[in-house]
């Protein structure tokens, strides 16, 4: 039986926002380079959870989590350019964002407990 694990979950979901997006910019608005950065940065999130959860000790478990903090505070970084460069929508943007925001709340809460450890 799959154990649900919220931080998997949403990071996963968020990768699969993050490559619609990307299909998105290439294929209607033929931004390629903000695009393929926001795709790397986005996606990465959920990689570095999934390596977190099969850590080989806490100190790699809280490493992983921490890059993938800092991959969501990057992907964060490339909505707003893509917000404020008029290539998504602000409906769009808000959505997406809020989803980044959450995820960074969580990695926060979650690196910080670990640190405490």
């Amino acid at each position: 039986m799959k154990t649900e694990n919220v931080i998997v979950e949403k990071s996963k979901a968020f990768a699969l926002r993050i490559i619609k997006l990307y299909k998105y910019l290439v294929n209607d608005q033929k931004e390629f380079v903000l695009s393929k950065q926001i795709l790397k940065s986005g996606t990465s999130i959920g990689a570095n959870v999934k390596e977190a959860i099969r850590g080989q000790s806490k100190p790699d478990f809280y490493s992983k989590m921490n890059i993938a903090l800092k991959e969501a505070s990057e992907t964060e970084y490339w909505l707003e350019l893509l917000c404020d460069s008029n290539f998504i929508k602000d409906s769009h943007f808000e959505s997406i964002y809020m989803d980044c925001q959450e995820l960074i709340k969580l990695l926060v809460a979650i690196t910080k407990t670990q640190k405490e450890q």
